[in-house]
Parts: structure tokens; sequence; C-alpha cells
């Protein structure tokens, strides 16, 4: 970290009592060795030393921080996105479908052209205001928002904002209704309105509590024995194909 010394005859048990000045030596910047003088005592001298050793370990933080800042602060959305994106660990199809709807048909027209430095929370709220004013759903408000703030808290981890965007901001209010369970009328009257396979689905949402995805789904290869049937697939309504459920496997 540095040395500090006095260059006065007094031996080094007297310096405490000495009159003379404390000098300190540290290695600057460059590399250079550094002497400076006039520190009346021991503790002086030592904090000087202590503020070099905190400024150098913090320099490379500092100069990371501001490469960050250069590389992704101006940084268009719409490219910052696509970054992000391309870094989402095996998301399910239906779920990449899901977001870019939501960034094509929400996000984009208002915030694509936006510098990533200049987000704060007015931009934000006027993201909000913009889909009111437009007549955009409460539950298409909700899950727009969400997108965004996965996008900007991840700029916000790398320190691309003084203050967090999403501070301060009231997030559209979705509240859904309560799931509606038919009555066993209305089951009956389900399971007359369609051919066979249609009744099939119909008993094993009703009876199995399957989601319709996973009754599409139901094949001889996940009976696990004679009155055991485990849930691990389901229809994806994207691609039309076999896919892993969307919640924990079931038996």
């Amino acid at each position: 970290m540095g040395t500090f010394y006095k260059d006065c005859d007094h031996p080094a048990s007297r310096w405490a009592r000495c009159p003379h000045f404390y000098k300190v030596r540290y290695r600057g910047p460059g590399g250079n060795q550094v002497e400076e003088s006039g520190y009346l005592t021991q503790d002086a001298a030592i904090d000087r030393l202590t503020s070099v050793y905190k400024a150098k370990k913090a320099a490379p933080a500092k100069q990371a921080k501001s490469e960050r800042i250069e590389k992704y602060g101006q940084m268009r959305f719409r490219e910052y996105t696509a970054e992000w994106r391309a870094g989402q660990r095996h998301p399910a199809a239906v779920s990449l479908s899901h977001l870019d709807s939501l960034l094509q048909h929400h996000i984009f027209p208002a915030l694509a052209t936006r510098r990533m430095s200049t987000f704060d929370h007015k931009v934000v709220d006027g993201f909000i205001r913009t889909m009111e004013r437009d007549g955009v759903g409460l539950a298409a408000q909700s899950n727009a928002y969400d997108k965004l703030k996965s996008i900007l808290l991840d700029a916000h981890r790398l320190r691309l904002f003084d203050d967090n965007p999403l501070l301060g901001v009231k997030p559209p209010q979705y509240d859904p209704k309560g799931a509606v369970i038919p009555s066993s009328a209305q089951l009956q009257a389900l399971r007359g309105a369609g051919d066979d396979t249609f009744r099939l689905v119909v008993d094993l949402m009703s009876g199995c509590g399957l989601r319709n995805g996973e009754a599409a789904a139901v094949n001889v290869n996940n009976i696990v024995a004679d009155d055991v049937y485990r849930v691990t697939e389901q229809v994806n309504q994207t691609t039309r194909t076999y896919d892993r459920p969307q919640r924990p496997q079931r038996t």
C-alpha cells in the first residue's frame, strides 16, 4: 500500500514526540514512485495511504462501468432487447411467442428507438399512459409492463442508470376474475356437444384436473402403473407439438 516515515535524525521510537512532519511514499497510477510530506501525525499519514489504496482499487471498477455505459448506454432499446432476448435460458416456444407479440405490438412502437441511458421513471410512466390512451386491455398492459420491467432491471444491474427507472412507478393493476367451475349439468351438456375425442378431453380435464394442452397430449407412454398416469408433456399451442408442461410434473 505504501510506507510512512520521517527523514530526521530521530529514531522511529521517538517519531510520536518528534516535531518533524511525516512523509509518505507510494506508487502512483503510472507505476512511478510518489513522495508527499506535511503530515503532522502518524494517523494522518496512514489515512492518506489508505485513501490512495482505495482509489487505486476502485479504478478498475470505475473503468469497467464507464465502458459498459459507453457500450450499452448508447444502444437503442430494440438492439438492447435483442441481446437480452438471446441471453434467456431455455425459454419455452410459447413464452418466446408471447414475448415477441408484446414487443411488436405494444413495447417497440413506443420505445424501440430510445437510447438505453435515457430511461427514467417518467419514461416508464409515459409508456403506461400511452397504453391507457390507446385502449390496451389491462391484461396486455400488465404483461407488457412486466416484460419492460425485466429488460430495464437487467440494464439496471449493469448500472446504466443512477436510479432505478422503475422506482415509484405504479404498474397497471390487472385483477382477473376467479375461475368458474362448471356445474354437473353443464358438464353433462359438454359431453353431449362433441364426438368421442372431445368427450374424452372433457372427462380428462374435469375428472383428472388436466389443462386443455395436457389433456390433448395424453398417451399410453406416460402410463407408469395400472392406475398411475404421469403428466410430463402438453401440446404446445404455438408449435402444435408435444412440449414440457408449464408446471412441475404431476402424477
